[in-house]
């Protein structure tokens, strides 16, 4: 999926999921409700798994 991205695109999209993630803890913080955070959580794990997949990938690549 990622494998067309330049080194410089995938740093680009890693600080991008990083500030969603800085955001969406913010949110979660001053957030109420059970459905609120519910949906937050979803957010932030599925931003969290792609962070990862990409934090890999560019470092395999840096490996090369």
């Amino acid at each position: 999926m990622n494998g067309t991205l330049s080194l410089a695109e995938l740093d680009d999209r890693i600080a991008i999921l990083r500030d969603n993630l800085r955001q969406l803890v913010e949110q979660a913080a001053g957030s109420s409700g059970a459905q609120d955070e519910e949906r937050t959580a979803e957010r932030i794990a599925q931003q969290s798994d792609e962070l990862e997949k990409l934090v890999r990938e560019r470092d395999a690549r840096a490996k090369k």
